[in-house]
């Protein structure tokens, strides 16, 4: 057992699914202890200002009215690893988030220990991703662009508004790096026939591929 607690922040807007899943934390390790548990991003950065926390389960719909994507984004830039758990579990739904940070992605339907599995690899700085989440996202289109993940990301961050800037900072990487990977977003899809020269056809294309 380690001496100094792992800590947790849990975003979840329905008051039972939340105490479940403090339970399982608890239950799971002695080590384990949660600073935050609500549904206010506001206020989640407000406790990790004070004390950062080693892992933040998500969940995607936090009755706000943000859309999922936007609120994966706001999350992770807490700078913990984020562990999405959500009722939803489609491509599009599981690629948005792994692309804009989180570090793992489980069905609310998974059995308990899959959830535990989950937060410890996350702790671990790896992605987790249940079998099935995992060969759902290896099916691709016929003929779409082989892109690297770095470009897949890149493409969703850059194509969803964001500048070069806030791409970098997000990703962990230069602006330059980031426009770097844009401009090889470009020359893939240029050299495939599809010329994306401006934002808005680059949004129209992440749309497409199921990226946002």
């Amino acid at each position: 057992m380690s001496d100094t607690p792992r800590t947790f922040i849990i975003l979840e807007d329905h008051p039972m699914m939340r105490e479940a899943l403090v339970e399982r934390l608890v239950c799971h390790s002695a080590d384990m202890e949660v600073i935050y548990a609500g549904d206010s991003i506001v206020e989640a950065v407000r406790v990790s200002d004070d004390r950062k926390p080693d892992c933040i389960v998500l969940d995607l719909d936090l009755g706000d009215g943000r859309p999922p994507m936007e609120t994966v984004t706001e999350v992770v830039q807490i700078g913990a690893p984020v562990l999405v758990v959500s009722a939803a579990a489609t491509p599009r739904s599981v690629q948005g988030a792994i692309s804009r940070g989180a570090s793992g992605y489980l069905s609310k339907q998974s059995p308990a220990h899959e959830f535990q599995r989950a937060v410890d690899i996350v702790l671990r700085g790896q992605v987790y991703l249940s079998p099935e989440l995992a060969a759902m996202l290896s099916v691709r289109t016929p003929g779409s662009v082989q892109l690297s993940p770095q470009e897949e990301r890149a493409l969703l961050l850059y194509s969803s508004g964001m500048k070069m800037a806030s791409v970098g900072r997000i990703m962990g990487i230069s602006p330059g790096t980031a426009k770097e990977y844009i401009r090889r977003v470009r020359v893939k899809y240029a050299e495939k026939g599809e010329p994306l020269p401006s934002k808005v056809e680059l949004y129209k294309k992440a749309q497409e591929e199921g990226l946002l």
